[in-house]
């Protein structure tokens, strides 16, 4: 592979990109001469991420559990409701209102009320992330099942194919791409709801690792909690969009992805 083609990768792009920031960001911290209790060196924060690492390692696994257990729940209650708003007009007049709704009503202000109702356990962690990620799994699951071309629907249906047939070789074939879409904004959401739920209570997690690095005013851990957390979200994207390049390598959007051109 030529060197112009290791640069063009997918992957290159962003870890130069990634580089560059963290040089930038030691740069202006050296040249505003900011002070370390506002925010911490680069060095600091890898410094503190191999020092913590066996914690951090240990404490991830609650937030994943919790993360994974609220998007397979968004998904699963997610796409079937979504299909019902798609193909009846009288259940969207009265569910995609309420769901519209349900989501101006901020997470950590409701989220106190499941701990209280199912204790400090995981269940409560699981709640709030299936509720920021269930909205973005069915608004794109709707529109996928809406974007079915009507032409196509006739001619199968011209054919005799059963509504069966046509669901599984057209509807749900053309709605793959949106509903893959959802999952990626969904997964990404729920690490953010898991780890609400772990602010509001828990003694685990990275949420709770962030709280008590807050409390101690522990600026590199509170910075390495946040790069295990955004490494953690960056995974489950791409086993997400792995998932799809499987699923529905016909599409435009998988033609092409492993080299991006200049």
């Amino acid at each position: 592979m030529t060197m112009n083609k290791i640069l063009n990768s997918v992957w290159v792009r962003p870890c130069l990109l990634i580089i560059v920031m963290l040089i930038l960001w030691d740069l202006a911290i050296r040249f505003f001469n900011v002070p370390a209790y506002l925010v911490p060196t680069p060095f600091s924060v890898v410094e503190q991420l191999w020092k913590e690492w066996p914690m951090l390692l240990k404490e991830v696994g609650p937030t994943t559990w919790a993360t994974l257990g609220g998007f397979a729940l968004s998904v699963l209650v997610g796409v079937p409701i979504a299909m019902l708003i798609a193909y009846s007009k009288l259940v969207e007049s009265y569910v995609y209102p309420l769901l519209v709704f349900s989501q101006s009503v901020p997470k950590i202000a409701v989220a106190p009320l499941f701990v209280v109702w199912f204790g400090f356990g995981i269940i409560p962690k699981i709640i709030v992330a299936f509720l920021l990620g269930f909205f973005p799994v069915v608004v794109s699951t709707v529109m996928g099942f809406k974007s079915v071309e009507q032409d196509m629907i006739d001619l199968a249906r011209s054919m005799g194919s059963t509504r069966l047939q046509m669901f599984f070789k057209i509807n749900l074939p053309q709605a793959l791409p949106a509903i893959f879409s959802g999952m990626k904004v969904s997964v990404t959401l729920a690490v953010v709801g898991a780890v609400v739920g772990e602010f509001v209570g828990s003694n685990s997690g990275i949420g709770y690792v962030l709280q008590k690095a807050n409390g101690n005013f522990d600026l590199p851990l509170m910075f390495a909690a946040l790069v295990v957390l955004s490494m953690m979200g960056v995974i489950l994207f791409a086993l997400i969009d792995f998932v799809e390049s499987l699923m529905i390598p016909w599409h435009a959007s998988q033609r092409n992805d492993n080299l991006v051109s200049p």
